[in-house]
């Protein structure tokens, strides 16, 4: 009779509820589960990120430090004295000449008593140049611009025959004078 009984009762409503609230709290829990396992994982990776760059950071400094060129030496000048005069080779119009003071800079501050020492040769070298340039030539910036580039490469042809190094970084033309 008591499975009678059992029957004929009415089920009890707060057991239905909790029935309820079982398949509902899953989805809950699985779905909070979820959004905690995003956050910390985008917290880690966050830091990940944070980590990495500190990092990175200090070190790009130092190259940048060890990539900057740094300053050049200072120059020094040598004075070719007295100037160069030369006979210009041209026409029949009559002699011209050509009146031009030299300096040698470089920044070496070893390459200078070697210029010093080679000087005569230098100016040997320099005035067979300058005698073989025509008037026309030296007429426009740019052919005495190109004048000036081929007696830089004849001293530093000179200079590498005997001493080994160019030494000399620029030549320059401190007075340019034709008549």
């Amino acid at each position: 009779m008591a499975a009678a009984a059992d029957k004929s009762r009415k089920p009890d409503p707060s057991k239905d509820k909790d029935k309820d609230k079982d398949p509902a709290a899953k989805p809950r829990r699985s779905m909070l589960a979820t959004v905690l396992i995003a956050v910390i994982a985008a917290g880690g990776a966050g830091g990940a990120v944070w980590y990495f760059t500190q990092g990175h950071a200090d070190a790009a400094p130092a190259k940048a430090k060890a990539a900057a060129p740094a300053t050049p030496a200072p120059a020094q000048y040598f004075a070719l004295d007295p100037a160069f005069v030369v006979n210009l080779s041209g026409r029949l119009d009559g002699p011209r000449y050509l009146q031009v003071e030299v300096q040698l800079m470089t920044r070496d501050p070893e390459a200078l008593p070697a210029l010093q020492t080679h000087a005569p040769a230098i100016r040997a070298r320099l005035l067979m140049l300058f005698s073989q340039v025509e008037p026309e030539q030296i007429a426009d910036r740019a052919g005495k611009e190109k004048l000036q580039a081929a007696a830089l490469a004849e001293v530093q042809k000179l200079m590498m025959a005997e001493t080994g190094k160019k030494t000399a970084d620029d030549l320059l033309f401190t007075s340019f004078v034709t008549q």
